[in-house]
């Protein structure tokens, strides 16, 4: 594999096994402006990941879901720079049911070009980097290759979906299949469930933000899969002032017309 890919997956496990030290024992919750939780956590595993990510690539920028906001003034002429969730799910990670990720992604002129999520709980590790294939590493075992699926408009189609986020539209959206069967699950790991096979679409219709997608895009498009917008167009980062994501489809196929289910 290629050698910085490796070095971003030991340094999510390392990260992941200090948010693990926490999640066994008792931590304290606070709530941002936005009145989202955050946890000792996630600030223990930003600070272990930009440490890690500064020696691997002092040069470098990044962009954390806990950083101090970087304006768009300073960060639009970036060619190239990191994009970390460090405990993705933190609703999942204090209702303890394991399915929080640490997302790691650097991006290359708007695209993301590396991914690597981790599930902690579960050690679990995905990852991917342009050109090389997405890969599931389950422990210490060999790394396996993963491919996402094929869709006919005949068969069931398995989405997977936040327990939360936009279910009135979701309805609606859901209405155009004749055979569906439900998924759910938190944070970043609804990408990887559609890149190893096991959804054929994750479609989101609620406020996300860039670094909820970043590496879960990355090892879906190497999977064989695309994450596209309203107008069709694979999402791409760090074009607006804003960092929030529009609404989107990530899909397993990308051959099939999934533009005409999102009108």
């Amino acid at each position: 594999m290629n050698r910085l890919l490796n070095e971003v997956v030991s340094l999510a496990k390392f990260a992941g096994n200090q948010i693990l030290k926490i999640y066994q024992g008792d931590f304290s919750v606070e709530y941002k402006m936005d009145e989202s939780p955050i946890t000792t956590a996630d600030l223990a595993s930003h600070n272990c990941i930009c440490q890690g990510l500064r020696r691997l690539k002092p040069a470098l920028p990044i962009i954390s879901e806990e950083s101090i906001p970087i304006s768009f003034q300073e960060r639009q002429n970036w060619e190239k720079y990191w994009l970390i969730d460090p405990l993705d799910g933190t609703k999942e990670f204090l209702e303890r049911n394991g399915e929080f990720t640490i997302n790691i992604a650097l991006i290359e002129q708007f695209k993301p070009i590396l991914g690597v999520i981790f599930v902690p709980s579960m050690n679990i590790c995905y990852f991917a980097r342009e050109g090389i294939g997405a890969y599931k590493q389950i422990g210490q075992n060999r790394p396996k290759k993963m491919h996402s699926k094929v869709w006919k408009e005949e068969q069931i189609i398995t989405a997977v979906i936040s327990r939360r986020h936009g279910l009135e539209k979701l309805k609606k959206f859901f209405k155009q299949f004749s055979k569906l069967n439900l998924l759910y699950c938190g944070s970043a790991l609804k990408f990887c469930w559609v890149a190893e096979g096991l959804a054929d679409i994750y479609p989101r219709f609620s406020p996300t933000f860039e670094w909820d997608t970043a590496a879960g895009q990355c090892i879906l498009n190497e999977a064989g899969g695309q994450v596209i917008d309203s107008t069709g167009q694979e999402l791409q980062y760090n074009r607006l002032y804003s960092l929030q994501t529009p609404d989107f489809l990530a899909v397993s196929d990308r051959h099939h017309p999934w533009l005409d289910y999102f009108k």
